[in-house]
């Protein structure tokens, strides 16, 4: 576990917005954001973004690195597509985005993007994701189902943000309820996250 933003806790807030979500994990990755127009809404465990005002938080400190195999969990509501749901402010070329109401996109080592197709449907919706990234070769999970369509890319996926990608660009809109990332990929963990998240 490199880094846990758990739903309802380790929330400060600004009045009702969100000042710092505080990491789980025993890392200290807390996402800080001291601007207040930039804070996202909460609610009962809920934090909405809203692209317009380019809701987000950020790291502190280090980037959460992530060399080979990882595991990134996420309880989501996308209300819009072109949002970045992960990603670098600092550095450029690193980010996980929903280029379109059916495509995910990945960008790591800030080389060329590979493109995640939904196999139906939308991601406009209440739902639960992984992505993964095991030997390489990235799967995503939608609602507890793997998409057909996988896609290989080596190289580090630095995160220092959530909600953009440097500098505040392609904000994401709609809710975050958790996010949970790992350094390691394996079917056990895959399965345990995906039942955690369908309760939240």
């Amino acid at each position: 576990l490199e880094a846990w933003y758990q739903k309802g806790e380790g929330i400060t807030l600004n009045g009702s917005d969100v000042q710092t979500w505080a990491d789980s994990s025993s890392n200290s990755y807390d996402m800080i954001q001291d601007t207040a127009t930039e804070q996202p809404a909460y609610s009962a465990g809920v934090l909405t973004f809203a692209s317009a005002d380019k809701n987000n938080l950020q790291t502190s400190g280090a980037d959460i690195e992530l060399t080979g195999d990882f595991t990134i969990g996420a309880k989501i509501h996308l209300t819009a597509a072109g949002g970045t749901l992960l990603g670098d402010n600092t550095i450029a070329g690193e980010f996980i985005r929903f280029t379109s109401t059916t495509e995910l996109r990945v960008r790591v080592a800030s080389g060329t993007a590979v493109n995640i197709d939904k196999d139906s449907g939308t991601w406009l919706e209440d739902a639960y994701m992984i992505l993964t990234r095991s030997s390489d070769v990235m799967t995503l999970y939608w609602k507890g189902v793997a998409q057909a369509d996988t896609e290989t890319k080596a190289g580090t996926a630095s995160i220092d943000a959530i909600g953009v990608r440097r500098t505040d660009t392609n904000p994401y809109e709609g809710t975050i309820s958790e996010i949970q990332i790992y350094s390691s990929s394996s079917a056990a963990l895959i399965a345990n996250i995906n039942d955690r998240l369908s309760t939240l």
